[in-house]
C-alpha cells in the first residue's frame, strides 16, 4: 500500500465489514439456550430515552474488530450496545460485524455471560501471551475504553459490574444487584421473572423510576388489560365483542 501525504483516513484504506470474516467455525464456546434468550431480553428492554432508536445499535455474539494495526483481531462479546451510531451500517445495511475504525464509536456497555472455561478471561485474570492478541479485558478496558463492563454468572446468579475510572476498570460495590448508567439514563439489574416461559433471574434494563422496561409483548399485554378494564368500567363485557 502506498503512503500518501497527508495519510488517508483509516476508514478509507482499511478493510470494511464486507472484507473481514464474520464468523469462525473453529471458535470454541457455542451458545447454549441461556446465551440465546438472555441477549434477546436485553435487546427487547434496551431503550435509552436520550437517544433516538435509529442512533442505537445492539448486538450479541457479533465480531467486534478493534485494532486498525491488526485488522483480523476481534473479540465477540455476548452482548454490547453502542449509542450515537446509526442502527444500520452507513444508514442502509444490516451489519456483518462491528468494525471500530469504520464506525468511529466504541460500545458504551459490554456484557459477558460466564461459561465454563471462560471465567478467568472474562474477569481479567489471564495474562496476554507473547505475540498473541490482547485479552478480552484489555480490549474493553485499554483499547476500546468501554465505560461499563458487566459480567453475569448464571450458575451462581452473581452480577459484577466494572466502570472505567481514568484508564482502569474499577469494580462497583453493588449493595443491590443493580447498576445505574447516567449516560444512558437506564440501569441494568437482576430481575426474577418468567421470560419465554422460563422462570429464573435474568439481566434486564430498568428506567429512572426503578421500573423494569417492558418487552414489546409485555407492553402489548398491558395495553390489552387497560382496554379491558376500561370497557368493563363502562359496563361492556369485552368477551362479548
Amino acid at each position: 500500500m502506498y503512503q500518501t501525504d497527508p495519510p488517508r483516513p483509516a476508514k478509507e484504506v482499511l478493510p470494511t465489514m464486507y472484507d473481514l470474516p464474520s464468523e469462525d467455525p473453529k471458535e470454541p464456546g457455542l451458545p447454549d439456550q441461556f446465551h440465546l434468550w438472555q441477549p434477546r431480553l436485553l435487546e427487547e428492554t434496551f431503550f435509552p430515552p436520550n437517544y433516538p432508536p435509529d442512533q442505537v445499535f445492539v448486538a450479541s455474539d457479533l465480531n467486534l474488530y478493534y485494532d486498525p494495526q491488526h485488522t483480523l483481531w476481534y473479540k465477540r462479546p455476548d452482548w454490547f450496545a453502542a449509542v450515537g451510531v446509526s442502527r444500520l451500517y452507513e444508514q442502509q445495511n444490516l451489519r456483518l460485524s462491528y468494525v471500530i475504525w469504520q464506525e468511529g464509536v466504541a460500545p458504551f456497555v459490554a456484557i459477558e455471560l460466564l461459561s465454563p472455561g471462560t471465567e478467568k478471561e472474562d474477569l481479567g485474570q489471564t495474562l496476554r501471551e507473547i505475540n498473541q492478541p490482547p485479552t478480552k479485558w484489555e480490549v474493553y478496558e485499554r483499547i476500546l475504553r468501554v465505560p461499563y463492563y458487566i459480567v453475569f454468572d448464571r450458575y451462581t446468579d452473581k452480577l459484577q459490574a466494572f466502570q472505567l475510572v481514568a484508564d482502569r476498570y474499577s469494580e462497583l460495590n453493588l449493595s443491590t444487584p443493580r447498576v445505574w448508567m447516567p449516560g444512558l439514563q437506564l440501569g441494568l439489574g437482576l430481575w426474577q421473572g418468567s421470560y419465554q416461559g422460563i422462570e429464573r433471574l435474568w439481566l434486564r434494563w430498568y428506567d429512572a423510576a426503578g421500573n423494569w422496561v417492558p418487552t414489546p409483548l409485555e407492553e402489548k399485554n398491558q395495553r390489552i388489560e387497560q382496554l379491558t378494564t376500561q370497557l368493563r368500567e363502562l359496563g361492556i363485557n369485552p368477551n362479548e365483542l
